[in-house]
């Protein structure tokens, strides 16, 4: 028996849902809410299989519903419902991870059809192989904040997939945090998870460290060896900083994504693989595009998911998390009793502007630890953390 909680001020627009349920299928059991608090109330009291929620209401919007849904039942989908003028809200609760929204007053067939889909939906969320798969700590994500919340409801949604993700952000915020996620989310998880950091190899050696060469091939080629697309085989090829990749190595690797082909240098044989391909930039794609520095059908190849990692300045709320993910793990590592922080000193941490993001803030913790005393005062934060 599915339960669908139906979260609405209007009593007479509860009636209709619930009538239209009804009729539809005597085995759902249906509850309602008549505002948001109400509704995260019954919510945490009771197995729910699905919402159907108003977006404008008292004592909570169905904005903030969603995102506490969100946070607390991940797999909980949400159907929102809107009035004729809240039609770019509901949109934006799209962009957020609604699964889908209904115009009032509700038309039947659309109610019934967004409703089957949401059910069916959760339940092959439930049986996916991927559901009770545990990230390792060490690629966890830290962070409450509405931007992280998303972007893990996005994972959830696109790991079980072979569709592409190209993740995009400034440097230090974590990219590679959500390929792996992703890798270790995904049917691929057993398969390998290979790196390459584009713009660390010279132009002139990434077609060989991508599809390999023969020997002979050039002048150091003394033996054969496989590339990273072969290494990748039934996992996932990571390519960090994809923007910095070579136009001749574009082209290859555009080929090898259309084809599921690679050739090694200096060879004509085709090599099949079977590769997820994840790839992370800290540029703006559009703008190499423009100016002849990115291929566009690449950019269109990669980019079949998109997703954004913030900047830390853009989620300070987080701060307070990750300082004391911080303060644990390098403890853990050096081997020493967890260094206590002043809420204080945790509040002028906040202050700060954060330009090399969650990498800066590491490092600052890790400064802090060793210089301060048993506790971390503001007036070190002050002393070492050394921002200007």
């Amino acid at each position: 028996m599915s339960h669908i909680l139906i979260i609405e001020d209007e009593a007479s627009i509860r009636r209709v849902l619930v009538k239209i349920l009804e009729e539809e299928n005597k085995g759902y059991k249906i509850l309602e809410a008549e505002n948001g608090l109400l509704g995260i109330s019954i919510i945490e009291k009771n197995a729910i299989d699905l919402v159907l929620c108003d977006i404008k209401m008292p004592k909570m919007d169905g904005i903030e519903v969603l995102r506490k849904v969100q946070k607390t039942h991940p797999d909980l989908p949400v159907v929102m419902i809107s009035g004729h003028g809240d039609l770019d809200t509901a949109v934006e609760a799209m962009r957020m991870g609604a699964f889908d929204y209904i115009s009032k007053p509700p038309d039947l067939n659309r109610l019934l059809n967004s409703v089957r889909n949401a059910l069916d939906s959760k339940i092959q969320i439930q049986k996916s192989p991927t559901r009770a798969k545990k990230i390792s700590s060490k690629f966890k994500m830290i962070g409450e904040s509405e931007a992280i919340v998303h972007i893990k409801s996005m994972i959830e949604k696109v790991a079980p997939s072979n569709a592409r993700v190209l993740i995009s952000g400034p440097n230090g915020t974590g990219k590679e945090l959500v390929a792996h996620w992703i890798h270790q989310k995904s049917t691929r998880s057993k398969g390998p998870m290979i790196e390459v950091n584009c713009a660390a190899i010279p132009s002139e050696l990434i077609e060989s460290e991508l599809f390999g060469h023969v020997k002979g091939s050039f002048t150091s080629a003394n033996k054969d060896r496989a590339g990273k697309f072969e290494a990748a085989n039934g996992g996932t090829l990571f390519l960090d900083e994809i923007g910095d990749m070579s136009l001749s190595a574009q082209a290859k690797v555009l080929r090898a994504l259309q084809e599921h082909k690679v050739q090694r240098v200096g060879s004509d044989k085709d090599i099949v693989v079977d590769v997820r391909v994840v790839a992370a930039t800290n540029k703006n794609l559009a703008e190499e595009i423009r100016y002849n520095r990115f291929r566009e059908d690449l950019y269109h190849r990669l980019a079949v998911i998109e997703i954004a990692v913030p900047p830390l300045n853009n989620r300070k709320d987080d701060i307070p998390i990750l300082v004391n993910h911080f303060l644990k793990q390098i403890a853990l590592l050096e081997g020493t009793p967890v260094k206590d922080i002043h809420p204080r000193a945790v509040k002028q941490l906040q202050e700060y502007d954060w330009t090399g993001n969650v990498r800066e803030l590491r490092n600052v913790i890790e400064r802090l630890t060793i210089l301060s005393d048993d506790r971390i005062t503001v007036e070190d934060v002050l002393a070492f953390a050394h921002k200007v």
